[in-house]
């Protein structure tokens, strides 16, 4: 049985999650289908742009993401706190970036002369826009409806593109940061279609390395939601920044030299070809954060498969389950084989 999505996406848990949203039947419907010979190699680029579209405009950001073939992962940090700083207009603005609001609002942005009744119901409205613009499964459901249609579009079909609802796994702390991340930006290398993090392509690590390629075709523009029918190419949000002495959320809590320094040792490790492979230098960021190198290699192919709803570390887990009154969360074996320093922490805490 499915637990319902706010069980699952609490901000008093965590502010950072990590998605997981694959085709229909897990068809090659984003990538070259050898099967049927047709390549949709290009729909790739629609969905890494639309979602840094969508970055841009509602309160969160986006720390990792990789675009394969049948599915995509991303990793995303959400901004409570900036959505709640912006303005009635801002937050209308943002909104009507994406879909045409009532008349009512129409008649605000223009600065028409509203009665207090009508202002009301506009305050309304901004308060039900700005929960939604920090909200994951919003953010979510925008992105998949809109690369659905236009891959429909472009087939002649109706119908679902996507397996039911995404999936989403919580991420309570630095050392589950770390581990989703890598498992992200690894993934072509995983599958055996890169040899390298910087040549994955359609991964955020090649968008550190190498820098963002041209804009894809067609734009994407939604023509029926925006209030605006004029094309565009909306701005691309940046991705979020390292800076290994935040503490606040701004930025990804680890050094960009340290975590390439990781996935340069777990790409060995994990690689089809090169499999087995430990170097005995391991990253110091592992030690830093409390991981077991040798399981965090071993697990590294199927590490967030292992975990359920919630990944971290064995006390971060603890605290969770306290706070939910719940006695068992998948992957609590696995987290205290893997945070082997948070493990003796918790025991001599």
């Amino acid at each position: 049985m499915t637990n319902p999505r706010h069980t699952l996406v609490s901000l008093e848990d965590t502010n950072w999650y990590h998605c997981v949203a694959r085709c229909v039947r897990r068809a090659f419907l984003c990538g070259y289908d050898a099967h049927s010979g047709k390549d949709f190699e290009h729909r790739r680029g629609w969905l890494r742009e639309r979602m840094l579209q969508l970055a841009d405009i509602f309160a969160l950001d986006v720390a990792a993401y990789a675009v394969m073939s049948n599915h995509f992962h991303v990793v995303v940090h959400i901004d409570r706190e900036r959505a709640m700083q912006w303005s009635a207009d801002e937050v209308l603005r943002r909104w009507l970036r994406l879909f045409k609001g009532p008349a009512l609002v129409s008649r605000f942005m223009a600065g028409e002369p509203l009665d207090d009744a009508e202002l009301a119901a506009v305050d309304n409205i901004v308060y039900t826009y700005r929960g939604r613009l920090h909200d994951l499964s919003w953010f979510m459901r925008t992105l998949n409806e809109h690369i659905a249609r236009m891959a429909n579009a472009e087939d002649g079909v109706s119908g679902r593109f996507w397996e039911g609802r995404f999936k989403s796994q919580a991420l309570l702390d630095d050392q589950a940061l770390l581990a989703a991340m890598a498992y992200v930006d690894l993934n072509p290398v995983r599958a055996g279609i890169a040899d390298t993090p910087e040549t994955s392509e359609f991964t955020s690590i090649q968008q550190r390395i190498e820098g963002f390629p041209s804009t894809a075709e067609p734009p994407l523009h939604n023509t029926k939601s925006s209030i605006d029918s004029k094309p565009e190419t909306p701005p691309l949000a940046p991705l979020m920044p390292f800076d290994a002495t935040a503490r606040t959320g701004w930025a990804i809590p680890f050094a960009f030299e340290d975590y390439l320094e990781l996935l340069d040792w777990t790409g060995r490790a994990v690689h089809p070809h090169k499999r087995g492979f430990i170097a005995e230098n391991r990253p110091k960021i592992l030690d830093r954060l409390g991981f077991d190198g040798e399981t965090f290699a071993a697990y590294a192919s199927r590490m967030l498969q292992e975990f359920g709803s919630v990944v971290g570390a064995p006390p971060a887990i603890s605290r969770y389950c306290a706070r939910r009154q719940s006695k068992y969360v998948r992957g609590v074996g696995l987290a205290r084989k893997l945070f082997a320093a948070a493990r003796a922490a918790e025991a001599f805490g």
